[in-house]
């Protein structure tokens, strides 16, 4: 192509971009209207019993190990992962290999699929001007140009992670990056609340969320809890300009998902997220242009320390469309008097904090205050739902547990069908709920069906087993230690995926700068890239 050519064609890409800014900031829920649903009268009680014992070794690579919990069908993975961005997304992918190639290659097909549904106004998660333009450009284009107007929002490590994710199960980065760039273009309704002090049975920090999606696609046939480990967890100097791996976390959501709308950090945090369709003037504009928030969420996990840290990042951030979030942090607050949860509305616009005392929307009938208690049923001008789940929670002051959470909140307010997760953060346990695979049986929903109980101090604490299992330390210095005596220079790369060290190939160019800037300890080249 000519200079003129690159030119034109760059502008315009310039052009599309700037009318799908446009488009999008202009796009807004309907103010002032109000969801109509409402949980079934006669729901009944999770008669369940909750899956308590630890999780089952099932295999490693380097960098990641596999572990199964829960009962037959109800199972869900559980991955640690260990290492830099790139090194965590690559054992991700290869650890996962099948599974993640299997999800990818249903995920895009099907909301390619349902973009047609929600034209008609069916797809009651996907907004009915949205759904035209992405019928009209397609849903590739709409999707890529999402990522090019959050790219300079999205910090590297993100990009790093969908990159090794990429090389370890051989899906294309292309529709990984698609795939999680979908939040911003869809809304689900869901539910949240956030309960301490005289609120729960010992007086503990408790945080729901239930995420009511959609249960018609792939989704539910991928469950995992992805653990992130740090190498310094102690560290609370990491910060985000500083480090780009922060602190131990966990991620609740599906194979090869590295974006965040559910999850708990070491830090005893814990995130909450609602759609919002039923906005008032109070949000003001939506924008698409800014950090996506599943990945803001993430950094909340990842790099906070405390509430007042969220907070701040929240105020900060360059926010994108119409959302309820939710933060808790279970460690003691510095102002005793000050609530250790807070609810954000949030939007492009406007990002207000609320605790048990100025909750919005203020409601006696519908959206009444509790001590000690932040709350919200589906939406934010969602009566039908709200009115249930303040009953529940006030029947429950007082007297609120993970466990009675499970049996009669979320199944009555019949909110969390694609999963639920009850987090604990004084005691550190998470209690998770999947919706029924595609080839299973029973209760549809998560809020129906068997939850497991998982300690995440002991998730935390885990630690890998892949030296002393696989004897990677020793085959890294073996093959190391022949490309330093070699003194491979220029042709160090090829050289270094010849030595037969298979966990060596990803990190080839870090072992060959390591030798080149003179480093001659074949261990601490090893340990470098995580493989010692």
């Amino acid at each position: 192509m000519n200079t003129w050519g690159k030119e034109r064609s760059n502008i315009n890409i310039y052009i599309i971009v700037y009318v799908f800014v446009i488009i999008i900031n202009n796009y807004s829920g309907v103010h002032g209207s109000r969801c109509t649903g409402a949980p079934k009268p006669n729901a009944q009680p999770n008669l369940n019993h909750i899956y308590t014992s630890a999780p089952t070794f099932v295999k490693s690579v380097t960098n990641a190990s596999l572990y199964h919990v829960g009962d037959g069908e109800d199972q869900i993975s559980v991955v640690h992962l260990w290492g830099n961005a790139y090194q965590r997304g690559y054992a991700h992918g290869l650890l996962m290999k099948n599974d993640t190639a299997a999800f990818y290659a249903r995920v895009y097909p099907y909301f390619e699929q349902t973009i047609l549904q929600a034209v008609n106004g069916s797809v009651p998660w996907l907004p009915k001007g949205i759904a035209k333009w992405i019928a009209k450009v397609g849903l590739g284009v709409a999707l890529d140009l999402t990522y090019d107007v959050t790219e300079k929002y999205t910090g590297q490590w993100f990009k790093d992670e969908m990159k090794g994710l990429a090389d370890g199960s051989g899906v294309d980065e292309k529709y990984i990056r698609r795939v999680h760039m979908i939040g911003e273009l869809t809304q689900g309704h869901c539910s949240m609340y956030g309960a301490w002090g005289a609120a729960t049975a010992s007086g503990a920090t408790l945080q729901l969320r239930a995420l009511d999606w959609d249960t018609d696609g792939p989704f539910q046939d991928y469950p995992q809890v992805t653990v992130y480990h740090a190498d310094d967890d102690e560290d609370d100097g990491h910060t985000l300009s500083t480090t780009t791996e922060g602190h131990s976390f966990a991620n609740v959501g599906w194979t090869g998902w590295i974006g965040s709308i559910s999850g708990i950090s070491s830090k005893q945090m814990a995130i909450s997220e609602i759609g919002v369709s039923f906005p008032d003037k109070s949000f003001g504009k939506e924008s698409r242009e800014g950090v996506p928030f599943t990945f803001l969420l993430r950094d909340i996990l990842q790099f906070d320390n405390t509430l007042d840290d969220s907070i701040n990042h929240i105020k900060n951030a360059h926010r994108t469309c119409d959302l309820i979030l939710g933060v808790g942090d279970g460690k003691p607050q510095q102002n005793k008097s000050s609530a250790p949860f807070r609810g954000i509305q949030y939007s492009h616009s406007v990002a207000n904090f609320f605790d048990d005392t100025n909750m919005l929307p203020k409601n006696d009938t519908w959206h009444a205050r509790i001590p000690n208690m932040v709350y919200y049923g589906m939406d934010w001008l969602c009566p039908g739902y709200s009115v249930v789940l303040h009953r529940q929670l006030k029947a429950y002051h007082g007297k609120l547990t993970p466990e009675n959470t499970v049996k009669n909140v979320v199944p009555i307010v019949q909110t969390g069908d694609l999963h639920v997760v009850i987090s604990d953060l004084t005691n550190m346990n998470m209690f998770v709920a999947n919706a029924r695979g595609s080839s299973e049986t029973g209760p549809l929903k998560a809020f129906d069906r068997q939850f497991v109980k998982l300690d995440m101090k002991e998730m935390f604490a885990t630690t890998t087993s892949v030296n002393s299992e696989l004897g990677v330390c020793s085959v890294c210095k073996e093959a190391v230690q022949g490309l330093i005596a070699a003194g491979a220079g220029g042709a160090c790369g090829a050289a270094c995926a010849a030595t037969g060290c298979e966990p060596c190939v990803p990190y080839c160019a870090s072992i060959c700068g390591s030798i080149a800037a003179g480093e001659t300890n074949e261990e601490a080249i090893c340990a470098h890239i995580h493989l010692c």
